[in-house]
């Protein structure tokens, strides 16, 4: 298995976890709060879509799925074209309410163009350096690695948030 296999393996994995955790609740449900303050599973599941698209794209030197494919015009969320979550405030986390297959989808329509993306990265590929912002400058590999970790930490927010949820 090549580097690339395996980021693109890795990467294919995140819409399971986040299926799991959206699975047969309502948009009132994916925007509940587990406790005052939290992360709503609506908003972890489309954070998780939105960074590793934003993120993606710029590497790809490609158009975020987002826009491109009219995810944002689905979603009517009351944000521009460009939120990503980032930084955003309680208030803002609030509002991201969608359905659980609007978020599902646009997370596999992401997944789609990662793999499609990767499928096309060399190993050498994954040295060259994308941010000389760093010390260490980052790594194609590196920020490859660090979106699929801020994927999966997510992903398992929403999966802790929905065990909560349950008990409630």
């Amino acid at each position: 298995m090549t580097p690339a296999e395996l980021l693109r393996d890795s990467f294919s994995r995140i819409p399971a976890i986040i299926d799991r955790a959206t699975d047969d609740l309502d948009a009132q449900q994916l925007a509940a709060r587990p406790g005052p303050g939290t992360n709503t599973i609506a908003w972890l599941a489309w954070h998780t879509a939105r960074g590793q698209d934003v993120q993606v794209a710029a590497l790809a030197g490609t158009d975020q799925v987002w826009t491109s494919d009219g995810w944002y015009e689905r979603f009517e969320l009351p944000f521009g074209p460009d939120e990503m979550g980032y930084g955003m405030s309680a208030g803002d986390v609030a509002r991201v309410v969608a359905t659980a297959d609007l978020l599902t989808g646009y997370l596999e329509a992401v997944t789609a163009r990662t793999s499609e993306y990767l499928g096309g990265v060399s190993e050498s590929d994954l040295d060259d350096v994308v941010d000389e912002d760093w010390n260490p400058p980052v790594t194609r590999g590196a920020r490859l690695n660090s979106i699929l970790g801020d994927c999966l930490q997510h992903a398992g927010q929403a999966s802790y948030a929905r065990g909560i949820l349950e008990r409630l």
